[in-house]
C-alpha cells in the first residue's frame, strides 16, 4: 500500500518544498500568535506523537509559538469539530486521520461536520500500517492456518477493536468477508486494552495498530500472523503481508495529515505545506516515524491531499456499509 496508494497522492517533493516561495511572502505576518494544533486522541498515543513532531517542526521552521491541545472523544468528531468552526486565519490546525476525514463520513448519520467542505487540506504526513495478530496458545503458524481453524469453529471466535467502526473493526471485517469467516466482534474502548485481552486469552486475535503491538510480538506475548500493508513495513520487515500469505490485495492502512478550517488564505496553506515538507524529508524524521512504525507519505500537497480525501471517502464507505457499523 504504502508505495501504491503513494501514487495517488503524491505530487513532487521539490514541488512540495517550493510552497514556501514567493506567495507566502505577503502573509509576511503569519504567524501573529500562538498555533494551536489539535489532536483528536489522548496524550501518548501515535496521532499524539506525531502531531508534537508536526508542531516542532512549525516552531523552529517559523519561528511560531505552538501548543498541541488533545481533544478525545466521539470518534474524533470532538476535536475536529472545534476545528471546523475555528477562524480561518491559520492559527488552528488539526491532526486528521483516516477515521475523521474518511470512515466516520459513512459511519455517522449525523457527522457534526463535513469531511469536504469543512476543512482545508495542508498536507499528508504519515501512514498507519496493522497487523493480525492471535494469543499464542492458538495453534495457528501462518494465516492459512488461522482461516483453517477459524473455518472449523464457525461463530466460535471473538476479536476486538478500538470501538464500531475503527479501522481495527473495519480489518477484521475485510478479513471475514476476504477469507469467508464467521467470527464475532466485541468492541473495545480502545485497540490498547483489546489487545491486552488478547494477550491474557480472553479473545483469540484481533487486527491491531502495529505500533503497539510489535513489542509484544518481539516478546512473544502476541504471534503475528501478518501486516496488512500491500509491501512489508521497514520497521518490521521480517513480517509477510497477508496479500503474499494468501489474500491478495488485502491491504489495509489508516494516514494522518493536517488540515485547517475551511477558507484559509492559500499563502498560509502553502507555507505550512512546505514546513511539513521540510520535516518529512529530514533524515532524522524517517527515524522517529520508522520508531512509530509509520511510513512518510512524502510528496503531498494541499491539491493531491484534498483529491485523496475524496477518493478515500468512497474507498470506505463500502466497506462501512458491509461492515454494518453505524453510529449517531
Amino acid at each position: 500500500m504504502l508505495l501504491t496508494r503513494r501514487k495517488v497522492i503524491a505530487g513532487s517533493a521539490a514541488s512540495a518544498v517550493a510552497l514556501t516561495g514567493s506567495s507566502v511572502r505577503s502573509q509576511s505576518a503569519y504567524p501573529s500568535r500562538t498555533i494551536t494544533l489539535v489532536v483528536p486522541y489522548p496524550a501518548g498515543g501515535t496521532t499524539d506523537l506525531l502531531g508534537r513532531l508536526v508542531a516542532d517542526q512549525l516552531r523552529t521552521g517559523m519561528g511560531a509559538t505552538v501548543v498541541v491541545e488533545n481533544k478525545p472523544g466521539a470518534g474524533t468528531t470532538l476535536g475536529a469539530s472545534q476545528v471546523a468552526k475555528a477562524q480561518p486565519d491559520g492559527h488552528t490546525l488539526l491532526m486528521a486521520t483516516s477515521t475523521t476525514l474518511a470512515i466516520n463520513k459513512t459511519l455517522y448519520r449525523k457527522l457534526p461536520y463535513d469531511p469536504v467542505a469543512d476543512f482545508t487540506p495542508i498536507a499528508l504526513v504519515a501512514a498507519v500500517p496493522f497487523a493480525l495478530v492471535v494469543n499464542p496458545s492458538l495453534p495457528v503458524n501462518s494465516l492459512s492456518d488461522f482461516i483453517a481453524y477459524a473455518k472449523s469453529k464457525p461463530g466460535e471466535l471473538s476479536y476486538g477493536s478500538a470501538g464500531n467502526g475503527s479501522p481495527q473493526n473495519l480489518g477484521a471485517e475485510m478479513l471475514k468477508t476476504a477469507a469467508a469467516l464467521d467470527i464475532k466482534h466485541v468492541p473495545y474502548r480502545g485497540s490498547v486494552q483489546a489487545m491486552q485481552d488478547v494477550i491474557s486469552g480472553h479473545i483469540p486475535f484481533m487486527v491491531v495498530d502495529l505500533q503497539p503491538a510489535l513489542p509484544q510480538i518481539q516478546e512473544g506475548k502476541l504471534k503475528v500472523l501478518g501486516v496488512t500493508t500491500a509491501g512489508r513495513v521497514g520497521s518490521a520487515p521480517d513480517i509477510p503481508t497477508l496479500a503474499d500469505a494468501g489474500l491478495a490485495g488485502f491491504e489495509l492502512v489508516a494516514w494522518q495529515g493536517v488540515v485547517a478550517p475551511a477558507g484559509v488564505p492559500r499563502p498560509i496553506v502553502d507555507r505550512l505545506a512546505g514546513e511539513i515538507a521540510t520535516l518529512l524529508a529530514a533524515p532524522e524524521t524517517r527515524t522517529k516515524l520508522n520508531a512509530l512504525t509509520l511510513e512518510p507519505l512524502i510528496g503531498s500537497t494541499p491539491d493531491t491531499f484534498a483529491k485523496y480525501v475524496t477518493s478515500e471517502i468512497e474507498r470506505w464507505a463500502p466497506i462501512v456499509k458491509a461492515s454494518g457499523a453505524s453510529l449517531e
